[in-house]
């Protein structure tokens, strides 16, 4: 067969797509699938039946009735379902053989994303993990100009969510700066400094970490689900140049030194929705092969550096609370 047919049959694919759990997250899922140009949107699935049932009204779509008839009406699947259960999901659907797209975080814990990284590498199929800011436009106005960032600033912050309260807020927000910033730096991390409090929630809700790399990039990131106020924005900076981006209104500034002086450029954006910019994304991945844009590896390192930073706020508070009762925070220097 010519590889002029080949291509031709390839493009022409259509794939069967399902969303497991249709939740807040999921029903933007649904919502997207039902018209994506390249699939066919064929099952949902819902521990709540009154939700599978909602979404089939308004799409059309088959209800499954497990987990087994779910895999049996798709090729592909994104798992929009709480975090604890994401491994379960994943696995079972990369052994039956299909293409999985896995909301973030990617696992519990690193050692489950690494067994669902090598599950799919070993069967040929498509892992990739909903990292979604990765497909805002604005980043890419970044990637362009980006030459060696010395210093990152990440601030996200957004009212209380009253979902995904089984995880705090490093690796319920933070964690998508986390991805993003493993990216752009590409180098190992040689420090990591981290605070957070509980407020609302048995977890922290709102955390600061303090990230070092090799490369001699310092990443400071601050992340908040108490909020009375959406913000989404990141600051590089590097040689001659300084890169705000808001990720919420999808703009952009550049201020650069040029003649002695600061000069402040407006970037232009062409506004999408990062969602659905994921989602054809990986119906492009499950159609051609290839690697997508948040592998499972990828979002598995960002992963295993938000644990590190809920780990070191957990100790941070477990060492408050062993401190006796009127024991000073910090030892006065003598002048």
């Amino acid at each position: 067969m010519s590889e002029r047919i080949m291509s031709e049959r390839i493009m022409s694919k259509r794939i069967r797509i399902g969303v497991l759990g249709v939740g807040s997250i999921g029903r933007n899922h649904a919502r997207i699938c039902a018209g994506l140009p390249n699939a066919d949107f064929t099952a949902v699935l819902d521990a709540n039946p009154d939700a599978g049932q909602g979404i089939s009204r308004e799409f059309g779509v088959a209800v499954a009735g497990s987990l087994e008839e779910f895999a049996e009406k798709v090729d592909a699947a994104t798992v929009a379902t709480p975090t604890p259960t994401h491994y379960e999901m994943a696995s079972f659907l990369l052994r039956h053989g299909k293409h999985v797209l896995v909301e973030k975080p990617i696992t519990d814990t690193p050692e489950q994303a690494k067994a669902l990284v090598d599950l799919a590498r070993e069967r040929g199929l498509v892992l990739q993990v909903g990292h979604v800011e990765r497909f805002n436009p604005v980043l890419s106005v970044l990637e362009a100009r980006l030459t060696r960032p010395r210093f990152i600033e990440a601030h996200r912050l957004s009212p209380y969510p009253f979902r995904s309260l089984e995880i705090g807020v490093v690796l319920d927000l933070m964690i998508h700066d986390l991805e993003i910033i493993l990216h752009l730096v590409r180098a190992p991390v040689q420090s990591v400094d981290a605070v957070g409090v509980p407020v609302l929630s048995k977890d922290e809700d709102i955390a600061n970490a303090r990230l070092r790399f090799r490369n001699g990039c310092v990443a400071n990131v601050t992340a908040s689900r108490i909020s009375p106020e959406k913000m989404r924005k990141f600051r590089v900076f590097q040689e001659n140049a300084y890169l705000s981006l808001d990720y919420q209104n999808q703009s952009g500034e550049i201020y650069r030194l040029a003649g002695g002086r600061i000069v402040r450029e407006s970037v232009e954006v062409e506004k999408d929705e990062p969602l659905k910019r994921e989602l054809h994304s990986f119906v492009d991945c499950c159609r051609r092969g290839g690697e997508p844009v948040v592998s499972g590896s990828g979002a598995a390192a960002a992963l295993e550096l938000a644990i590190d930073i809920t780990e070191r706020i957990r100790q941070g508070l477990a060492d408050l609370d062993r401190a006796p009762a009127g024991t000073p925070s910090f030892k006065p220097q003598p002048s």
